[in-house]
C-alpha cells in the first residue's frame, strides 16, 4: 500500500487494482468522515460504477453539482463518488466526453469547495498517467492498494508479510512451512487471504497454532498450491510424492512444458544457486529464508550479479531462501546434470512426438533417483 499526503485535508482517494482491499478502506473512510448524527444528509453517495460513456459523464456532473451544494443547516457532509470505473484506459475512459468532464472536477478539486464539504473517490481501474490521477496526488490525501503480481519474482516476500500482519491481528501462529504454503496458495490475493484466514480461524477455536497439515486440509489446492507443493517435493528429494503432484497436474490440463519451465526449472535453478552460495561464500544452512536472506545482503556485489532479480532490480532472495534449506540434500554435480537434463527434455519436448509425460517423469527420475 502507498500512501501520500496533500495539504487539502477535505479531499481523500483510495485508489487501485486490489478490489477488495479498496472497497474495505474506502467503506471505512467514508463511515469515519461522515459526521456522527448527520443521518441522510452527511453523506451523498454517488455511483461510479457506468456503463458507457454518457453514464460515466453524468456521474462526474452529479459529483460536481454535490460538491457545491452546500451542506444542510449549516453542517458538513461526505460526498463519496464510489466504484469509478472511469480512470483506467479503456474506451469509455479514454473518450473525449469523459476527460473533458475530468478536467472540469479536476478544476473544481484544483480550485477547492466549501469546507464544510469532504470529497472522497474510490476506483479499482486506474490509469496513472491521467492528468486527473496527478491533480489527485497534489491535492488529495492518497491511499493505493494494488494486487500482487504473482507472476513476477519477489511477490512472495510481500505477500508474506501481508499475511503475518493479519495473522497476528488474529492471534495465529503460523509455523514457517506452513506460513509458506499458505502465501502460495492464496497468491497475495486479500480477500481469499482474509477468507481463509477467517476459516482457520473459526476451525481452530481456542487454538491458535497453524501447521502445514491444517493449511493442506482447509485451504484449496489451486493449480499455484499444486506447482509449490512439487517445488518442496523435488527439494525434499520425495520422488513418490514429485510423480504423483507431476501427474496431478497433468490431469489439471497443464502442458508437460509448462510443468518443466514453472515447476521443475526455477527449482532446480534455485537449488544450484544457493548450493553454489553456501559453498562458496560459506553461508550456513537458515532455519528460515529470511535469514539466508540476510546473508546474501552481506555478499559483495560481484557475488550477488547473476541472480535472479526482481521488478525493482533487487535480488529475488526469497525463492533462493527456501532453496538453501534443502540444497543440503543434493551435490552440485547432481544439479548441473538435472539443469542439462531439463535443457534436453525442454528440446524434446517441443522437437518431438515422444510421450510428454514420459519426458517429465524422467527429469523427475534423474533429479531424484540417485542418492
Amino acid at each position: 500500500m502507498a500512501k501520500t499526503k496533500a495539504a487539502s485535508a477535505n479531499i481523500y482517494a483510495v485508489l487501485g487494482s486490489d478490489e477488495a482491499e479498496v472497497k474495505r478502506v474506502a467503506a471505512e473512510l467514508a463511515s469515519n468522515l461522515t459526521p456522527a448524527g448527520a443521518g441522510d444528509f452527511g453523506l451523498e453517495v454517488i455511483d461510479g460504477a457506468a456503463d458507457n460513456v454518457d453514464q460515466a459523464g453524468a456521474r462526474i456532473r452529479s459529483a460536481i453539482e454535490a460538491l457545491q451544494t452546500l451542506p444542510f443547516f449549516g453542517s458538513t457532509k461526505v460526498v463519496w463518488l464510489k466504484n469509478v470505473n472511469f480512470l483506467g484506459d479503456d474506451q469509455k475512459a479514454r473518450s473525449a466526453a469523459v476527460q473533458s468532464a475530468l478536467e472540469e472536477l479536476s478544476e473544481l478539486v484544483d480550485s477547492g469547495f466549501g469546507p464544510g464539504v469532504t470529497l472522497l473517490i474510490s476506483a479499482t481501474d486506474l490509469d496513472k498517467r491521467r492528468s486527473f490521477y496527478k491533480t489527485l496526488l497534489k491535492r488529495a490525501e492518497v491511499q493505493v492498494f494494488d494486487r500482487l503480481d504473482s507472476s513476477r519474482g519477489g511477490w512472495e516476500e510481500e505477500a508474506l508479510e501481508m499475511v503475518q500482519q493479519r495473522a497476528k491481528k488474529r492471534k495465529l501462529q503460523f509455523d514457517d512451512e506452513a506460513l509458506d504454503l499458505f502465501v502460495l496458495l492464496t497468491g497475495g490475493d486479500t480477500r481469499q487471504i482474509d477468507n481463509e484466514l477467517e476459516k482457520i480461524e473459526t476451525f481452530l477455536g481456542k487454538d491458535r497454532g497453524v501447521n502445514i497439515e491444517l493449511v493442506r486440509e482447509l485451504v484449496p489446492l489451486s493449480r499455484a498450491g499444486v506447482i509449490f507443493e512439487l517445488g518442496n517435493a523435488l527439494a525434499a528429494r520425495d520422488l513418490e510424492l514429485s510423480l504423483k503432484l507431476v501427474r496431478r497436474l497433468l490431469d489439471q490440463g497443464e502442458s508437460a512444458i509448462g510443468i518443466l519451465l514453472v515447476a521443475v526449472v526455477p527449482t532446480v535453478r534455485n537449488l544450484l544457486l544457493a548450493k553454489d552460495l553456501m559453498e562458496r561464500y560459506r553461508l550456513p544452512r537458515p532455519h528460515s529464508p529470511f535469514q539466508f536472506i540476510s546473508g546474501i545482503n552481506r555478499l559483495p556485489t560481484e557475488a550477488t550479479d547473476h541472480l535472479p532479480r526482481k521488478k525493482d532490480g533487487s535480488v529475488n532472495a526469497y525463492a533462493l531462501g527456501i532453496a538453501a534449506q534443502q540444497a543440503g540434500r543434493f551435490e552440485t554435480t547432481q544439479l548441473i546434470q538435472a539443469m542439462q537434463a531439463c535443457l534436453a527434455a525442454n528440446v524434446q519436448l517441443v522437437t518431438t512426438q515422444l510421450d510428454h509425460e514420459l519426458i517429465l517423469t524422467e527429469v523427475v527420475v534423474k533429479l531424484l533417483g540417485e542418492r
